[in-house]
């Protein structure tokens, strides 16, 4: 398994209907779960989007500037999906030059990107439950991904997909993103790994990666509150930290 898409085809044949991504918010008590089946559609939806509404091609870079959130591994999928070069440099990094093909940001980025709207693809996710549009009108160009990737298909099939040794992140190819996953050594097969770290940052991403490719699965908390973090660990049997 050496792409996203193949490792993802392997966790629907292998068990469709089991969470993958359960998401806490301690600060708000959201919990958002998706089943295997259901990040696998809103990747599809999410695919679509980039590709089908806005031209987005293979090869061609995004910026997940997204706060810890269910969002950011199923915009982590979708690039992948079709072939995109993510780049997660962290919420504090400079604005780099050239700016990105194409950026996704949470609400607290929508100020930092919007100006960028005229020579970059820049959507935006409120971070609502389920996914909701923003409450208030977004900048002229930015686009919301609440409002735009509902009339998505459920299904998706890129017509120029990635291969093993296209970039999945700036020099590192999609066969060395999964083997280096595979190689991890946090999570036993079908572990339940219970992390704090961002999927969206560079010391985050193999909370994501790990998991899927050993058929696993990923508890995410958000604002943590100490003083309910083993209250969180014990109910959702995890089996890691990370």
């Amino acid at each position: 398994m050496t792409t996203f898409a193949t490792v993802l085809a392997d966790l629907l044949r292998h068990d469709p209907g089991r969470p993958l991504v359960t998401f806490y918010d301690h600060a708000t008590g959201e919990r958002t779960e998706l089943s295997v089946t259901t990040y696998a559609n809103w990747v599809a939806k999410t695919a679509s989007l980039l590709a089908d509404e806005l031209d987005l091609e293979r090869g061609q870079e995004l910026r997940v500037d997204l706060p810890t959130h269910w969002m950011a591994p199923v915009f982590l999928g979708a690039a992948w999906t079709i072939g995109l070069v993510v780049r997660v440099d962290g919420a504090s990094a400079a604005v780099p030059d050239p700016v990105p093909d194409a950026v996704v940001c949470g609400p607290g980025g929508v100020g930092r990107w919007a100006s960028y709207a005229e020579r970059s693809v820049i959507l935006a996710t409120a971070l609502h439950p389920l996914g909701r549009p923003f409450d208030e009108p977004l900048p002229t160009g930015v686009h919301d991904v609440g409002t735009e990737v509902w009339s998505q298909p459920d299904g998706f099939t890129p017509w120029d997909p990635p291969g093993p040794e296209d970039p999945a992140l700036p020099g590192i190819s999609h066969r060395d993103l999964w083997e280096a996953a595979a190689a991890g050594s946090v999570l036993a097969d079908g572990g339940r790994l219970f992390t704090e770290a961002n999927p969206a940052s560079p010391s985050g991403i193999s909370s994501f990666t790990e998991p899927l490719i050993r058929r696993g699965s990923l508890v995410l908390v958000a604002h943590p509150d100490p003083a309910r973090l083993e209250q969180t660990y014990a109910a959702e049997r995890a089996t890691a930290r990370a």
